[in-house]
């Protein structure tokens, strides 16, 4: 595999093509991630004066068989972009390394236990949807999309509907890594039932799933439901 160097609207000098040979070294790479296709190192410039000191910057992009790993970054000068841009992906792939020795199939938690185990944990009912509390006199009473909410707010809601396909655990944390976010909604393949990976402290993710409360099927009152945290 070998180091692709480009600039955009830039002309790249070969003395920079070997710092980045030097710098981002194959043989370290490989061995947090043995299964790298390619790696692509961008340079650009910005010429707004104002900006002198972001003129210049670098993007390196990781292909794998696991998700893309990018890491950007702008100094006054190519290589000290390059030498920042270095830093976040060596961190990045340290994380994608260590995420693949952590320890999996921790205890699941029931949805009906998520108000025991997550600290002011909301309630759902059985749509879906946040139980409202007890009416307070005087608050006005208004819906935002398919939510009531008592007061000002303020409130932005946005409603979206995706088409899932079942997935495993493991494929959901790299469609999570993939788009960049510190969470993902999925059908867990196993389930059937609907999950939520998401990014805890330091190297550590969490997963919580929801079932089906059979006393709700039955007619009783719903349990309580959960948010994100720890």
């Amino acid at each position: 595999m070998d180091i692709v160097v480009k600039g955009r609207k830039t002309e790249v000098p070969e003395r920079f093509r070997k710092h980045v040979a030097e710098k981002l070294k194959l043989e370290k790479i490989q061995r947090l991630d043995a299964k790298v296709m390619s790696l692509d190192v961008e340079v650009s410039k910005e010429p707004n004066p104002r900006q002198a000191d972001r003129c210049d910057r670098v993007e390196i992009t990781l292909r794998s068989r696991g998700p893309v790993i990018r890491a950007e970054a702008a100094a006054s000068d190519p290589y000290a972009a390059l030498d920042l841009a270095a830093e976040k992906l060596d961190a990045r792939l340290r994380k994608q390394h260590d995420k693949r020795f952590s320890r999996r199939g921790a205890r699941r938690i029931p949805a009906a236990e998520v108000a025991d185990h997550v600290p002011d944990a909301a309630t759902l009912g059985s749509n879906g949807l946040p139980v409202p509390q007890e009416e307070t006199d005087g608050v006005p009473t208004k819906r935002i999309g398919s939510l009531e909410v008592k007061g000002e707010g303020p409130l932005v809601v946005r409603e979206k509907t995706h088409v899932a396909s079942p997935m495993t655990l493991d494929q959901a944390l790299y469609e999570m890594e993939l788009v960049g976010h510190d969470f993902y909604l999925f059908v867990d393949s196993e389930t059937k039932e609907p999950s939520v990976v998401y990014r805890r402290h330091a190297y550590d993710y969490g997963v919580i799933h929801l079932s089906t409360d059979p006393m709700v099927a039955e007619g009783e009152p719903p349990a309580a439901g959960g948010t994100l945290g720890g």
